[in-house]
C-alpha cells in the first residue's frame, strides 16, 4: 500500500509489525469464523441426520404396526370365510335333503290323488272287481290317506270338493 508521499506504509518503523499483525489477526479471525461456521454446519447436519433417522425409524415402526394389524384382519376374514363356507355347505346339504323329501311327497300326493279320483268316481263306472281291489288297497293305505287328508284340509279348508256322493 502506498502513502500519499509515495512511500509504503512498511517504511515507517512502528507500523509494519502492527499492520502485519492486524492482517494476520484478520486472517486468524476469518479462519476462526470459517471454522465456527463449519462446526455449526456440521452440528446442524448431524442434528438433521439424527432427525431423519428418527423419522425413518418411526415410519418403519408404523409400517410394522400396520403389517401386524393387516395380518390380524386377514386372519379374522379367513376365519369368517371358513365359518361362512361351512354354514353354506350345511344349508346346501339340508336343501338337498328337503328337495328329495319334496319329490317323494309329491309322488305320494300324486298317487293319493289318483286313489281319491277312483274313490269319488261313481260305482257304476267301475267294475265290481276293480271295486274290490280298490277296497282292499284302501285298507292298506288308509292311515297314510288320513294323514294326507288331514294335512290337505288343514292347509285348504275347502277340501275335499263336494260331490253328489259326499252330500248323502
Amino acid at each position: 500500500m502506498a502513502s500519499s508521499g509515495g512511500n509504503s506504509i512498511s517504511d515507517s518503523p512502528g507500523s509494519s509489525p502492527q499492520h502485519q499483525n492486524t492482517g494476520s489477526e484478520q486472517d486468524l479471525h476469518a479462519q476462526q469464523l470459517m471454522d465456527q461456521r463449519k462446526r455449526r454446519r456440521m452440528e446442524s447436519n448431524r442434528e438433521s441426520a439424527r432427525r431423519s433417522r428418527m423419522r425413518k425409524q418411526k415410519h418403519l415402526d408404523d409400517l410394522v404396526a400396520q403389517i401386524t394389524e393387516l395380518k390380524n384382519d386377514n386372519n379374522q376374514i379367513q376365519t369368517s370365510i371358513g365359518f361362512t363356507t361351512q354354514h353354506y355347505m350345511n344349508i346346501e346339504a339340508e336343501n338337498s335333503v328337503l328337495m328329495a323329501q319334496m319329490m317323494e311327497l309329491s309322488q305320494r300326493l300324486e298317487s293319493l290323488n289318483q286313489i281319491l279320483d277312483h274313490i269319488t268316481a261313481p260305482p257304476h263306472a267301475m267294475g265290481q272287481m276293480k271295486q274290490k281291489r280298490l277296497n282292499s288297497a284302501m285298507t292298506v293305505i288308509s292311515p297314510a290317506l288320513s294323514i294326507c287328508l288331514t294335512l290337505t284340509t288343514d292347509n285348504n279348508p275347502s277340501w275335499p270338493p263336494q260331490t253328489s256322493s259326499n252330500t248323502k
